[in-house]
């Protein structure tokens, strides 16, 4: 009698094996990296309009770059150029993947460059619903993840994932991203606060393709549960590889960035 060829040899390997909330989660993520490198750097202008809890409206213009880092998190600018007060303020950031982001605000009115301490991370940029680690790139590291579920929003298939920052001194115990399917883009991302409440919710709104592979989001709408007040980011004009190198972004060049 022919013996039996035990049954687990005939399973596929990927059958073996059952991959983990977490490590699905982490995979997710680190695909959706793998597919955003290599862009070089990036510049555009921005509208930020800010919406009070009774619905008024203020709106600032500013312009922005930013630099990809190998091995490491990427370096930004933003500068103010309207209103006239806020006209010549300076943000700089150096992301970094395994330890606090170094961040940097020139005041015109003060001629001060303020560093923005670890403590002050969660605090709110400018007077907006964005927190001052919301505008450090994303990297990888930053969070620990856990795949949730399957889902649609808005007609699109998403992954479901929860991330935790690793970051003891983030404003966020948690966040729920919405990630697209097909180009591993956020839709959403749901901010829940140090005391798990919710907190606020980041919509990326007009998706555009840029160099036949980086997408980009034209609108990033932040909503605040807890005030009520809302600040929307409107990016225009985006343009890659534009030749910046570290020059570009140092902390004495903050005063004189135009």
């Amino acid at each position: 009698m022919r013996k039996l060829i035990p049954i687990l040899l005939l399973l596929s390997p990927t059958l073996l094996y059952a991959q983990s909330a977490e490590e699905r989660g982490l995979e997710i993520a680190m695909e959706a990296d793998r597919r955003d490198i290599g862009w070089g750097d990036q510049k555009s202008d921005t509208r930020m309009i800010l919406r009070n809890q009774h619905g008024q409206t203020s709106e600032r213009k500013m312009h922005n770059r930013s630099l990809e880092v190998d091995n490491d998190g990427d370096k930004s600018m933003i500068v103010f150029d309207h209103p006239k007060d806020v006209k010549g303020t300076a943000f700089l950031t150096f992301t970094h993947a395994t330890r606090a982001d170094d961040q940097w605000l020139y005041l015109p009115a003060l001629k001060r460059i303020k560093r923005i301490s670890s403590n002050n991370k969660s605090g709110p940029f400018m007077g907006s619903e964005f927190a001052y680690e919301d505008l450090s790139s994303q990297e990888v590291e930053k969070y620990t993840y856990k795949y949730i579920k399957d889902d649609k929003l808005d007609g699109r298939d998403v992954y479901v994932v929860e991330r935790y920052p690793t970051d003891k001194n983030s404003g966020y115990k948690r966040q729920e991203v919405y990630m697209d399917k097909e180009m591993y883009q956020p839709h959403k991302v749901v901010f829940y606060d140090r005391k798990n409440a919710l907190y606020k919710t980041l919509l990326f709104k007009d998706y555009h393709q840029y160099l036949d592979r980086y997408w980009r989001a034209n609108k990033m709408l932040m909503t605040n549960h807890q005030s009520g007040k809302s600040t929307d980011l409107v990016w225009i004009n985006i343009n890659f590889r534009n030749g910046f190198s570290d020059s570009d972004f140092t902390k004495n060049g903050l005063k004189r960035a135009r």
